[in-house]
């Protein structure tokens, strides 16, 4: 027999309300207004997050305030993802250059093929790297 659509809501567990607040009772009230999109929207979030509607709004509102989390903008993803992987590059080139490092401290000899090689690869994710900040820093002047 198929479980009944009142047996669905018992298994569920109940949202989360945010936690007391050593500051005192919370008395300071807002209304904060949602067309229908953005209201599905905000009510999808406190669902996967198992939280209150109004309690996911105000931590999500806090957190901001609190610089907890930064709002990044959905066109500023692609430049964040260019710093991810500038930052791995860099870290590979990184290792590369302990490695001759440690080769030159035992008197081993480097070739100039794989210096240049890394050479290289580090003016490039350097270039990435510098390319992404600027992005990023024009995003946030224009946003600020």
């Amino acid at each position: 027999m198929p479980d009944s659509p009142a047996d669905e809501k018992r298994q569920r567990p109940a949202p989360r309300r945010r936690e007391r607040e050593a500051g005192g009772r919370r008395s300071n009230r807002f209304l904060v207004s949602y067309n229908d999109d953005e209201s599905e929207i905000v009510k999808a979030a406190a669902d996967r997050d198992n939280q209150a509607l109004a309690s996911w709004v105000g931590r999500a509102a806090m957190d901001v305030a609190e610089e907890i989390v930064v709002p990044t903008p959905v066109n500023a993803k692609a430049v964040v993802g260019e710093l991810i992987e500038a930052r791995k590059q860099l870290k590979r080139v990184g290792t590369n250059y302990n490695q001759i490092a440690k080769v030159m401290n035992s008197d081993g000899e480097v070739p100039d093929e794989q210096m240049a090689a890394v050479h290289r690869a580090l003016v490039t994710a350097i270039q990435r790297l510098d390319s992404a900040t600027l992005q990023l820093m024009r995003e946030r002047k224009e946003r600020g």
